[in-house]
């Protein structure tokens, strides 16, 4: 017969095995509680690190967007001091003429014909400028009609060839953010005729799979769209911040001596 031995362990080494399984489970859970803590705080880092870039990003774009309408600001008024107030002026002193005494009817004429000279270029002056601000045809008819326009004054006054084509029916409720997608083309327009030389521009708005597009191409000198530095021009930043107020994108494509590609959605 074999006899089984049945008494249970000694008081003590119970003890010390319980105590050795709490001191275990208490250093596994030190352990959790230290990679936990020191994983959430990485998380955290990282999620303000990403916040940082994002608020960083944002007062870039604010930067630009500033700098951007202070420079228009400047042009504005640079262009009213020098064609407008400039003429003004010189009518103004016209005008005191004609109350010269002694005038010939010859000299009065001269005059006469002065003012209205000035006062018409003026005029014509400041119908430029208020054109540039918001192009009548745009405000009435909308963005298609705009750009069609646009295109048409850089073929008469820039000698570019422009090529427009439009699949897209445009909501009149949204001319705000058209406004948007006309000045990038003017900005885009702008740059490939005095920074690229182009002599031809090709403008395509498309929708493919619900989204609006697009699609800008030249034929100008184009330059290396793999430096960083050609992108951080303030009328690239201007670009950017207009299509991120659009919850767009944009994507850029250029080679030396083969024009550029630029696809935005809005």
């Amino acid at each position: 017969m074999i006899l089984l031995n049945t008494n249970p362990l000694p008081e003590k080494e119970l003890v010390a095995i319980i105590l050795y399984i709490s001191l275990f489970l208490i250093i596994v859970a030190v352990v959790l509680i230290v990679f936990f803590y020191f994983s959430r705080k990485k998380i955290i880092q990282k999620e303000l690190e990403k916040k940082d870039l994002i608020l960083q990003y944002q007062k870039e774009q604010l930067h630009a967007i500033v700098f951007t309408q202070e420079e228009e600001r400047k042009r504005i008024a640079q262009d009213l001091h020098d064609d407008i107030s400039s003429k003004l002026n010189i009518v103004s002193l016209n005008t005191h003429l004609l109350s010269a005494p002694n005038l010939t009817v010859e000299e009065t004429n001269e005059i006469t014909e002065n003012i209205i000279n000035l006062t018409a270029k003026a005029l014509e002056n400041s119908r430029k400028i208020a054109h540039n601000l918001l192009p009548p045809v745009f405000e009435k008819f909308g963005l298609n009609a705009g750009v069609e326009e646009l295109c048409q004054e850089f073929e008469t006054a820039k000698s570019v060839k422009t090529h427009y084509d439009n699949e897209i029916d445009f909501d009149a409720k949204e001319i705000d953010r058209h406004l948007h997608v006309f000045r990038i083309l003017q900005e885009l327009m702008n740059n490939s005729v005095r920074h690229g030389k182009a002599g031809e521009i090709w403008i395509a708005f498309k929708n493919i799979n619900g989204i609006n597009t697009c699609d800008y191409k030249d034929n100008g000198i184009g330059f290396d769209s793999n430096d960083l530095e050609n992108q951080k021009g303030l009328g690239m930043k201007n670009i950017d911040s207009r299509v991120s107020f659009l919850d767009g994108t944009i994507k850029f494509h250029s080679e030396l001596n083969k024009g550029i590609s630029v696809i935005f959605t809005f």
